[in-house]
């Protein structure tokens, strides 16, 4: 390995979570008279949460949150815990595949219950132990800012500037770069459109990798 430790976002690079929630988002604000596709809902709200995440929302569609946004939010969310979600392809068969030494943690902004439940339905809970950070839980600031990667890589005993961060979001990407690691930007997610990369590459990030196989070479001594 290239580096001493290695931060995964999860949702869009471990999880297919991106497109699924995305269309849930689309079909409901359609639905409530403000025409808005997939793509458009991944472009505009991507990688946000909290706060963040409703603003860009009332932004997008110009007015306050519908009072049943959240009741809706949270069926959705509820469902997918119980049912589970598909992996990112290759993703557990790499994460079963690193040196078991290896210092590695998740840092998401999606709740901690998100992504243990999600990691055990893809049965890989147990590769990460403890190192599963939240950035509505363990930093003031989350994404975009670079506090969680900061705190991910203080926690797993790793300079950051010796750190790999897999990301596949611009948000989670401007903060992943603003933190001093090594940023792999990720586009082998469903939600990856063709201009992705290009999205990712002018935020700064240092490599790019269309699949987990890709992933492997960046991080191997010899690339």
């Amino acid at each position: 390995m290239r580096f001493d430790g290695l931060i995964f976002d999860f949702d869009g690079v471990l999880l297919e979570s991106e497109y699924a929630g995305n269309r849930q988002i689309a079909a409901y604000l359609t639905s409530r008279g403000h025409p808005t596709t997939p793509e458009e809902s991944m472009a505009q709200f991507m990688g946000l949460a909290g706060h963040d995440f409703l603003a860009a929302i009332e932004r997008w569609i110009g007015r306050a949150i519908p009072d049943d946004f959240h009741v809706e939010r949270h069926a959705e969310d509820r469902r997918a815990l119980a049912e589970g979600l598909d992996p990112v392809a290759g993703a557990v068969a790499f994460v079963l595949a690193l040196p078991p030494s290896l210092p590695r943690a998740i840092a998401s902004s999606s709740s901690t219950e998100w992504i243990e439940r999600h990691l055990e339905h893809l049965g890989i809970r147990e590769a990460f132990g403890d190192m599963i950070f939240s950035g509505r839980e363990h930093v003031e600031r989350g994404k975009p800012a670079p506090d969680l990667y900061l705190h991910a890589a203080q926690a797993i005993g790793v300079d950051i500037r010796r750190a790999a961060i897999i990301e596949d979001s611009p948000v989670g990407a401007t903060g992943a770069v603003a933190s001093g690691g090594h940023v792999i930007g990720f586009v082998g997610g469903s939600h990856c459109g063709p201009d992705h990369a290009d999205r990712l590459r002018a935020i700064g990030v240092h490599d790019i990798a269309t699949s987990f196989d890709e992933v492997a070479a960046l991080l191997s001594r010899s690339a």
